[in-house]
């Protein structure tokens, strides 16, 4: 495989900058047909750099291309689609600041939370890379009575054809490596819309699957606008539409027709901590800050609802409320920021609203201040009314509601009343607790010990009701780009 230098320019400090410009990618090859997608340093908020910006005639040739590949791809042996993630988990190293450096500006994420997310990018196509050559079928017992005797079946996974991805503005390396690495293991040529607003994590990562020797049409990441993404939805050749994102992923699904369609559609998490957490205040603090605050709140599983057992509220509340206060928010470029700016002012003014209507409701601010401009203060609040935005909905920001409860299942209820169901968080020391919150909470992952914003790239990851539908995670998301295919074989007499 070629190995080519990455666009970004080295600054004096030894890191690399943003590219001024990145083109986008139609049937593995890179084309630049404008620089109309002005990309903005999410704190500063001037231009950071510039991408090309598509319309529906290249989302439909990426269409017809990555069709058109379908038997290319299926064909692409299982060791040469190990190489090619191989190769990407290579070239994500040696690029892995540059990679930080375009998560900190485009995203605003504090440069801490971007080199986690890079590793975990390198995380998930690594273990692509150990699925490609584990895509086994089975045999089927057809022996089951006289008449059968003479057949024998066998099952193998073939891929299912050309797919169509899109994601959201924030995991742009991370959940971009969720569809694109098993895409590759599987043999599935794909169309990637990444978001508008961060495509450049993307684009990388499309420059760096250009370096390899996958069949032309296998890949195409375009950034155009929604309106010009819908064949993306709506094309009968796609047979595989997944969608991370908010939930207008309902109604791609009812525009979907055919093809198989799986959605992550985010959710209001809860974590609950009973009488007996099973670990020390200081530890569990710790951790619920870190899962309600880490990258402003901006993830799908990010904690929104604390329900804390009564006996323990009132020095929790004292502990939360004094770290919270304590957290750093700035440029996500200095070391010591935890608090970054969210997505742009208008997602801020979003949330400054829920937490003033629910303040007005009733809410006590625990922990907060005013926002400026797309910068808002780590917020705890309790008493929250459960009529509010704040509390239904998901509020995709720095802000966590705190409440109490009498009896560990009064809060597994509780939990349960939401419209989502992604995953929750159980700090207890009873295993009996754990096994009942296992059994009775209705979400696609419990995690006990720990914040339901844990996530480990290879397991199954997705919700029930609001949240979604299907599972990603590498092996499980291969599941879904391959169907099973019989052959029956009868023995002669």
């Amino acid at each position: 495989m070629a190995r080519k230098t990455g666009p970004g320019k080295k600054t004096r400090s030894g890191k690399r900058a943003l590219a001024k410009r990145y083109p986008c990618y139609l049937a593995n090859a890179p084309i630049q047909p404008n620089e109309d997608l002005e990309v903005l340093d999410k704190y500063t908020g001037k231009v950071a750099t510039r991408t090309a910006f598509v319309g529906a005639g290249v989302v439909r040739k990426a269409i017809v291309a990555a069709h058109q590949a379908r038997g290319a791809m299926a064909d692409f042996a299982p060791d040469r689609r190990r190489d090619v993630l191989e190769h990407c988990v290579r070239r994500f190293r040696e690029r892995s600041e540059e990679l930080a450096l375009a998560l900190c500006i485009e995203a605003g994420k504090p440069i801490g939370d971007a080199r986690g997310e890079v590793e975990r990018l390198i995380d998930t196509f690594r273990i692509a890379a150990g699925e490609a050559t584990r895509i086994e079928g089975e045999t089927v017992e057809m022996r089951i009575s006289e008449r059968t005797r003479p057949y024998r079946g066998i099952v193998k996974r073939v891929p299912i054809g050309a797919c169509s991805f899109i994601t959201p503005f924030n995991f742009p390396l991370n959940l971009v490596a969720h569809k694109v690495a098993p895409a590759i293991a599987a043999g599935c040529p794909f169309v990637l819309k990444p978001a508008a607003k961060t495509p450049v994590g993307a684009l990388i990562i499309g420059e760096i699957l250009a370096e390899t020797d996958l069949p032309r049409g296998a890949f195409s990441i375009l950034a155009c606008s929604n309106e010009d993404a819908a064949a993306l939805t709506e094309d009968e050749r796609i047979a595989l539409l997944s969608f991370t994102g908010g939930l207008v992923g309902w109604d791609l699904k009812a525009r979907a027709g055919r093809k198989k369609v799986t959605l992550e559609l985010g959710g209001n998490a809860a974590c609950i901590v009973d009488a007996d957490p099973g670990i020390g205040l200081d530890a569990l603090v710790d951790r619920l800050v870190f899962g309600a605050y880490y990258q402003s709140g901006q993830s799908c599983i990010s904690v929104q609802h604390i329900l804390v057992h009564r006996d323990l509220y009132e020095t929790l509340r004292k502990k939360l409320r004094a770290r919270v206060r304590g957290l750093v928010m700035g440029d996500p470029r200095k070391e010591d920021t935890f608090i970054g700016p969210v997505i742009d002012e208008d997602a801020a003014k979003r949330i400054e609203s829920w937490i003033e209507a629910a303040r007005k409701g009733g809410a006590k601010v625990l922990a907060g201040g005013p926002r400026e401009r797309n910068m808002l203060p780590a917020t705890l609040m309790e008493g929250v009314p459960r009529d509010s935005d704040l509390y239904r909905k998901e509020v995709f920001g720095p802000v966590a509601c705190l409440q109490p409860f009498e009896d560990f299942e009064s809060a597994l209820d509780t939990v349960n009343a939401s419209d989502f169901g992604l995953q929750a968080g159980v700090f207890t020391a009873s295993l009996a607790h754990s096994m009942l919150a296992w059994d009775r909470l209705e979400v696609g992952g419990v995690v006990v010990g720990d914040v339901p914003s844990f996530r480990v790239d290879n397991m199954p990851y997705g919700g029930v009701k609001l949240s979604g539908l299907g599972r990603e995670g590498v092996r499980y998301a291969i599941e879904d780009m391959t169907e099973p295919r019989l052959l029956v074989i009868r023995e002669p007499h």
